[in-house]
């Protein structure tokens, strides 16, 4: 119990913490660039990350002596998920297709995103209370955001959805 209170097991415990804090933010960020496409974005992020792991799991075991360790290992864990998570909404790397479902001003939201620079395509469609517009556009993550705030000042009830994208030929985006 003696050693609990030292010192030395505090700030093992926590530089293992700080250490899988790091190793999970950049094991979140290496997924999420993964599924993008990025593979030298993956290799560099899963060096260092692969790196960090290594020093973070060899103090736990080699000091299993200590629960403190075993704690900062598994509380290092979930935050650095929560930390990775927040890292990459900060950075919103990629791109996202939007689709819009608005029964009755589905014009006017095209016609008020193609002014502002946003390829926009429209198809009449069938919703489950009449005829509908179904809108898709193609946008850069980062402006995500503003183009549902676009949509949202012509129809706050417009239905909307989004998902990663890669491209797979061409197109217009906005620069």
């Amino acid at each position: 119990m003696a050693i609990l209170l030292s010192p030395q097991a505090w700030l093992g415990a926590g530089l293992i913490f700080i250490l899988r804090v790091c190793d999970m933010s950049l094991d979140t960020l290496r997924v999420l660039v993964v599924m993008r496409g990025k593979k030298w974005l993956a290799w560099i992020l899963g060096f260092f990350q692969s790196g960090i792991f290594v020093v973070a799991i060899t103090s736990v075991l080699s000091n299993m002596d200590n629960p403190l360790n075993v704690i900062g290992y598994a509380s290092g864990f979930a935050t650095g998920n929560v930390v990775g998570m927040f890292i990459e909404e900060k950075l919103a790397i990629g791109l996202v297709h939007m689709r819009i479902v608005s029964p009755r001003l589905g014009s006017a939201i095209a016609e008020n995103l193609r002014q502002k620079g946003f390829a926009i395509t429209e198809i009449p469609a069938r919703g489950k209370d009449g005829m509908v517009s179904m809108l898709y556009c193609s946008v850069i993550r980062k402006d995500m955001s503003k183009v549902q705030k676009l949509i949202e000042e012509i129809d706050a009830d417009a239905f909307i959805t989004a998902e990663d994208v890669r491209i797979a030929r061409r197109g217009f985006w906005r620069a």
